[in-house]
């Protein structure tokens, strides 16, 4: 039986890989809710970086001691996760407006298709506006300064991903 008195959030997404702008939604979010489940979307379709069990262990190492935290994956649709982890809402990031359309339209299908779970809608720290992984994977592929927009794992993992300097 799930405990209904506990607020417990569902952050999805790639995560490939996890950025300081991801810690910073988190760390919002976890102020907000009792538990925080970070959840490694898994989509064959698309091709990541890291494997899903290695963007599950940065992650699981970036938020190590931040607070109520679970890590975990899965494939299929969000909301048949969400009900299946018995979450109350599902955290989005908004970086820029940019972002607005694409996430508003996933919101509504969400709450369609699980209507007792809110999207919640959290903005980083001006100072994360910009990250996006791929931009970071970028600059790391050119062996450029990644370590201010990542956890420290997450840099080394990218450097020894392209072969740079540890």
């Amino acid at each position: 039986m799930k405990d209904l008195s506990k607020r417990i959030a569902l952050y999805p997404g790639t995560f490939d890989p996890i950025t300081n702008g991801h810690l910073d939604i988190a760390e919002r979010a976890i102020q907000i809710f009792d538990h925080l489940i970070i959840a490694v979307a898994v989509n064959p379709a698309k091709q990541t970086l890291f494997s899903e069990q290695e963007r599950i262990k940065l992650i699981e190492k970036a938020v190590e001691g931040l607070g109520s935290f679970e890590v975990t994956s899965f494939s299929g649709l969000t909301a048949s996760f969400a009900e299946l982890k018995g979450v109350r809402a599902i955290i989005r990031g908004l970086r820029m407006i940019s972002d607005f359309e694409y996430e508003f339209q996933m919101a509504l299908m969400n709450r369609k298709l699980k209507p007792d779970a809110d999207t919640v809608f959290l903005m980083p720290s001006e100072k994360y506006t910009y990250l996006s992984s791929s931009t970071i994977k970028d600059i790391a592929r050119h062996q450029g300064q990644i370590d201010c927009f990542v956890p420290k794992a997450v840099a080394e993992a990218l450097r020894e991903k392209f072969g740079g300097k540890k």
